[in-house]
């Protein structure tokens, strides 16, 4: 090999290692050449990422249509990298679940997260619990159901059931001619907090009554309430939190008292114009109270002291799982306020309001699946959507069936919904 053969395979190393040698650090440091910039022309750029964490896992991901890796078995999340700065159309696809759809952005240098991926399943597999049944209660603890059934022969006698979910079996509680022998109109149930009692409010004879039904004693045990005069005669209407009374007065100011009513402060220094013969309800989340005049909902500013119009027309406000969160609604758009900041992606402040969906459909209900996700009831279809609005919100059909009601339980991750008088349980929509 010639003198002159060396020295120029010697400045071929050195000109490959002066290319090279930036390249890789660069190539290390995220730097990438993007052949299809917006502007038409290459240019060098910094890559950005994807996360997702999806439940159930595994599942697959997609982006622009090209299968790119699966998520882990462990937690279900994945990461993927080195990814040129522009928008992704993302599929995540599970076999016998709805594909997640969004078109996300990512950015230089950035991860865009998404990280309350939840696939819904195609089939919920119905299953026939109880028929006759008018109405029904889940408790608070998930255990048991209430369920109201009406005789086949006479639809005005009426009795009480309890349903045990883990053993299947239904008890009798109480029935129509236990409370008045010439009939009684059951016009309100809830639970006890602890769920071993319910308390029952009945029209017998033009007069409202309540009852405490001992669920957990055998046989159960009914009492007459005797309520507790409120010894403030100029209450609109309350709403008691704990052992904290909130009424608002005939002169349109709200309080804060609590079961003695000895003592009570002043929480709004400006007054809501009270109209006669109107119906008000009060609700309180962390520090916003709210008021509902018929269809309108009012926000009390505690900065300027001031009554402001929230929405209208409001048809339900339901506060979150976590209590981070606000979904209100009307008959065809559904909303969401931040009471706290949110961190995880899409990022939110405190008292941010968010559109999540205009439906075509009239909505019935609204309540929360978990954290992350809806259910929506309208006239013949359940629906469960998420609350991430970007791009747009994933909604699927879950079931259709006429007039449904529809309680999740925590416990067991199954639908208990109420059409037709016939009661049915789904399999778990959740892992």
């Amino acid at each position: 090999m010639d003198n002159n053969f060396k020295k120029a395979l010697a400045w071929i190393c050195v000109i490959l290692f002066l290319i090279l040698t930036p390249v890789t650090i660069l190539y290390s440091q995220g730097y990438r050449l993007d052949w299809n910039p917006p502007i038409g022309r290459i240019k060098i750029t910094q890559t950005g990422g994807l996360f997702f964490r999806i439940l159930p896992q595994p599942a697959e991901i997609f982006l622009d249509s090209k299968f790119k890796k699966t998520t882990d078995f462990l937690f279900g999340s994945s990461l993927i990298d080195n990814l040129l700065p522009k928008k992704y159309d993302i599929s995540i696809r599970k076999e016998g679940y709805y594909s997640w759809e969004k078109q996300l952005e990512v950015k230089e240098k950035m991860v865009t997260a998404a990280e309350s991926i939840l696939l819904i399943p195609k089939n919920i597999d119905l299953t026939i619990i109880s028929t006759d049944i008018e109405n029904f209660w889940l408790a608070p603890d998930n255990k048991n159901l209430i369920l109201k059934e009406t005789s086949s022969n006479n639809e005005n006698n009426w009795s009480l059931k309890l349903y045990n979910l883990s053993k299947k079996i239904k008890s009798h509680l109480i029935e129509e001619s236990d409370i008045y022998a010439k009939g009684a109109d059951l016009m309100g149930l809830e639970f006890s907090d602890n769920s071993k009692d319910i308390f029952l409010e009945i029209g017998i004879k033009e007069q409202i009554k309540k009852f405490d039904l001992e669920i957990s004693q055998t046989p159960p045990i009914l009492k007459e309430i005797k309520e507790q005069s409120i010894p403030i005669d100029n209450i609109i209407t309350y709403k008691k939190l704990g052992e904290d009374i909130y009424y608002l007065d005939d002169l349109g100011y709200i309080f804060k008292t609590d079961s003695s009513f000895k003592q009570k402060n002043q929480i709004t220094q400006t007054p809501f114009t009270v109209l006669p013969e109107t119906n008000y309800e009060l609700n309180k989340f962390k520090d916003l109270i709210f008021l509902k005049e018929k269809k309108t909902l009012y926000l009390f500013n505690q900065e300027s002291n001031l009554w402001e119009k929230f929405f209208e027309p409001v048809s339900g406000l339901v506060l979150s799982p976590d209590s981070k969160k606000l979904v209100y609604f009307s008959d065809y758009e559904i909303w969401t306020m931040f009471l706290e900041d949110i961190q995880e992606q899409p990022s939110r402040q405190t008292g941010d309001k968010i559109l999540i969906m205009r439906l075509s459909e009239k909505i019935k209900d609204v309540n929360w699946l978990n954290y992350s996700y809806l259910i929506i009831t309208t006239e013949n279809k359940i629906k469960i959507s998420e609350i991430d609005e970007r791009d747009k919100a994933n909604i699927v059909d879950l079931v259709q069936l006429p007039n449904p009601k529809v309680s999740f339980n925590e416990t067991d991750k199954k639908l208990y919904i109420l059409s037709d008088n016939t009661l049915y349980q789904s399999k778990p929509i959740l892992p």
